[in-house]
């Protein structure tokens, strides 16, 4: 059985095959390099963008799959949420693919697309914990099944990887910020700079980022002859050691209520044995090393998707169609696709319901 999967919800247009043997057999990525320069996304010009290479995207994944589109088996697309101009763009080039060649279509919730891509490149079961990291969004829940999520926490303001992207921009290291942090945080000292780490002691599971954002500007701020941020001169070793201590509070604040969060599970799910990380943010190899040595501790399994798989691509998407097509999760062509759609109000459609039939 194959589905092809379609991402276009941000800056990435992508496309890539997977097979219900959990093998990868043609993919393709283009990362829109364009927004670099104004320090961050630009809907209107990732809208554009996604139109103008959607095509060539699918053209390569089909050639290194070396099958014919009429041997899909289903058609998936993020559909949501996102960017809206993008997210248009991908799922009306899945639906189109699906009405031409009488496939099923299947509307992928992007963030879904992220909670189960550790499923296709290891060994994770249901019921397992979940930590999506993010420059959009920052979740703690429990995957009890396909279109079945349970949130124990979430950010009440900036994502973790929102955070890092505008630190990183504070700092001048450029966008996408979250590598930039990683990289200098390696040449710093991680215990010079003390910083907030809030929510810590509130009971439950919920995160904030906006504080810490908030502590990292007043330092930096200390380094202007007039107090003004874009005035600040730093030297390469403070900006580490800023990078560095920046990095360590916002992993502590993941690790602490990611530890809350596993008590929960094993009290609902005692057969659960997984903890699993994935997002954007999930790339960064010091935040898995902290979750590794977690998960070592609480006698609990950890996974996470290969770091190229853990920003935006066709792959996640490709399979979590895959996961939903084996349950006859189809969708009708005219659904709508989301801005916004939270992952933890996602219903599962009945086996059959819905969609193009072949």
């Amino acid at each position: 059985m194959y589905v092809l999967g379609i991402e276009s919800s941000c800056d990435e247009t992508a496309a890539a095959i997977v097979s219900d043997k959990k093998e990868i057999i043609g993919q393709a990525v283009l990362t829109q390099l364009e927004h670099k320069i104004y320090g961050g996304v630009v809907p209107e010009i990732a809208a554009r963008s996604h139109l103008e290479h959607i095509d060539e995207i699918l053209e390569e994944t089909f050639k290194q799959a070396k099958i014919k589109p009429s041997q899909l088996d289903a058609i998936a697309a993020s559909s949501g949420p996102g960017l809206i101009g993008g997210v248009v763009i991908g799922a009306m080039a899945g639906k189109a693919l699906a009405l031409a060649l009488n496939k099923p279509f299947i509307a992928v919730n992007h963030l879904e697309g992220h909670a189960l891509a550790a499923r296709l490149t290891g060994d994770v079961s249901y019921p397992y914990l979940l930590l999506l990291v993010s420059g959009g969004h920052c979740q703690i829940l429990i995957v009890k099944g396909v279109g079945e999520f349970e949130r124990l926490g979430t950010t009440i303001d900036d994502a973790a990887g929102e955070a890092f992207d505008k630190v990183a921009k504070m700092l001048n290291l450029g966008y996408p910020g979250g590598p930039m942090i990683e990289k200098m945080a390696e040449l710093g000292d991680e215990n010079r700079f003390s910083l907030p780490r809030p929510l810590i002691g509130s009971g439950d599971c919920n995160l904030s980022f906006s504080g810490l954002k908030t502590a990292v500007r007043k330092i930096i701020e200390t380094y202007a002859p007039d107090g003004k941020i874009e005035h600040a001169i730093i030297r390469k070793r403070d900006i580490a050691d800023i990078c560095a201590s920046f990095q360590l509070a916002a992993t502590e604040c993941l690790i602490r209520k990611l530890k809350k969060a596993i008590g929960i599970f094993r009290a609902r799910y005692p057969q659960g044995k997984d903890i699993v990380v994935s997002g954007g943010v999930a790339a960064n190899t010091y935040l898995r090393r902290n979750l590794q040595d977690l998960a070592e501790k609480e006698g609990l399994l950890f996974s996470a998707p290969p770091i190229q798989y853990c920003t935006d691509n066709g792959v996640m998407i490709a399979w979590a169609g895959m996961e939903r097509a084996l349950k006859g999760m189809y969708d009708d062509l005219d659904f709508k696709p989301r801005p916004r759609w939270p992952l933890d109000t996602s219903a599962p459609k009945a086996a059959g319901a819905g969609g193009v039939k072949a």
